[in-house]
């Protein structure tokens, strides 16, 4: 039995990349400084969980088919100099991926926003007509046991992303796929932390499409302007078809959209998750699946966990919450939700979770993003900053970077909860409280948020 061990087992993909192998029937061992749930419980769930946090060189030995390395792992990481030392193979999750899908056909959804919801929306299509594939995706996805999955199937649904590998592979993971489809969602600048400049990051993108084979199937967001110049500048000996839009209107809170002669009333709202259903229709268009089969499965399609995901429902009150953190997501997700319900009165909330976000030479880009609600806040933790170590940020500098006089700042999660709970109760109208955030706001329940006292 070949032996697979994980360094920095706890990571989102690592810990269900780890899971799908012992499915597979690898020996899988792993360590970690850090695990936290969900991976904690879905290790110890399939037997997988270290028995302590830490680093042990002597786990690794010349015996272990390979070691797959995790993305928080630094150099100096011990067990990754006894891999080293040992000469056994050292793979980035990416480039393991790569690895074991050679013979496949490999969909890659790459771009700055909307992976997640292109990637699920696809693997829903494909399952909804009976399609076997495997799949790797950076969310729990309704109907999905996990987000990775591997087999002898002939074709792969990979989300692409644009951050470094490893430590020891710093490439973005999307160079290392080698796609037989790709979409390109969008591009907006991000992970300031590795990309200090916005044409280095965009520079991502173009070393991606130089990587692509001739003739490769392009599907790209015609909306967005860094695209379309990402394939003015890369695209030449591609397939590059763009996808825009489709017509839709809105009957209580959800669109009826025409795709071709066909209309259907579909369970996602907003305009970027409609354009982001046309990316997938398209994709599974190329894959053989037909158009009217496409939009037939899509319609009951409810969205990714934590992307536009209902979090409470009571009278004059609707929670949801959305994993938007860079200025163009927040932008889409406002835009989406004043679309949908134009009655509410939007009260939405922010939370600085990121590098970027937290980092005040970033802060700058966020200038209007929060201008589409009626009510902003924007949540930040000190114990964030000190983990990321990044300095302390004053609250009224905040403020003066989103350029909203009337943007909330608050910088403790009581603070934030009472400072939400008064916005959603002084009020007349129905409320739509929209979550935005990578993190978890503290930690804060929000389905113990009541409308009425």
């Amino acid at each position: 039995m070949k032996k697979i061990h994980f360094i920095a087992i706890g990571g989102a993909i690592m810990h269900q990349l780890a899971i799908a192998l012992q499915k597979q029937g690898y020996e899988v061992s792993g360590s970690d400084d850090e695990i936290n749930d969900p991976a904690k419980t879905n290790l110890l769930k399939a037997g997988l969980l270290p028995p302590q946090n830490g680093w042990y060189p002597e786990k690794i030995s010349s015996s272990l088919f390979a070691v797959v390395l995790g993305m928080h792992a630094r150099a100096d990481n011990p067990e990754l100099i006894a891999a080293q030392n040992a000469g056994v193979p050292i793979y980035s999750f990416p480039q393991y991926i790569y690895e074991v899908s050679r013979n496949k056909k490999r969909v890659v959804v790459a771009g700055s926003h909307g992976k997640t919801t292109i990637t699920s929306m696809i693997m829903h299509i494909l399952q909804k007509n009976g399609m076997d594939f495997d799949y790797l995706v950076g969310a729990r996805i309704p109907g999905f046991e996990q987000s990775v999955r591997l087999s002898d199937a002939p074709l792969i649904i990979l989300e692409g992303d644009e951050y470094p590998a490893s430590v020891v592979e710093k490439k973005p993971k999307i160079l290392f796929y080698n796609p037989s489809i790709t979409v390109i969602s969008g591009i907006a600048w991000d992970h300031i932390n590795v990309f200090p400049t916005y044409e280095i990051y965009f520079d991502q993108f173009v070393q991606y499409m130089n990587g692509l084979q001739p003739g490769t199937p392009v599907f790209w967001n015609g909306e967005d302007d860094e695209v379309k110049r990402l394939i003015d500048e890369a695209g030449a000996g591609k397939s590059c078809v763009p996808y825009t839009t489709p017509a839709f209107t809105y009957e209580d809170g959800y669109p009826i959209v025409k795709v071709g002669t066909e209309s259907r009333k579909v369970s996602v709202f907003g305009r970027h998750n409609i354009l982001n259903m046309q990316a997938a229709i398209d994709v599974c268009k190329e894959l053989g699946i037909p158009e009217a089969d496409c939009l037939s499965a899509i319609a009951d399609f409810t969205g990714a966990a934590r992307r536009l995901e209902k979090v409470k429902e009571e009278p004059g009150l609707l929670i949801y919450r959305d994993f938007a953190h860079a200025p163009s997501k927040l932008k889409a997700t406002l835009n989406a939700v004043r679309e949908a319900y134009p009655e509410h009165l939007l009260v939405a909330c922010f939370e600085l979770h990121t590098f970027s976000s937290l980092n005040e030479k970033f802060l700058s880009e966020y200038s209007g993003s929060m201008n589409g609600a009626d009510q902003s806040v924007v949540f930040f933790s000190h114990h964030a900053l000190a983990l990321k170590g990044l300095p302390e940020l004053d609250k009224n500098e905040v403020k003066k970077h989103f350029g909203r006089q009337d943007l909330i700042v608050a910088d403790n999660k009581e603070e934030l909860f009472e400072t939400v709970l008064s916005l959603t109760r002084k009020n007349a109208k129905n409320v739509f409280l929209l979550l935005m955030s990578s993190g978890t706001f503290d930690g804060i329940d929000w389905n113990t948020l009541n409308s009425q006292p």
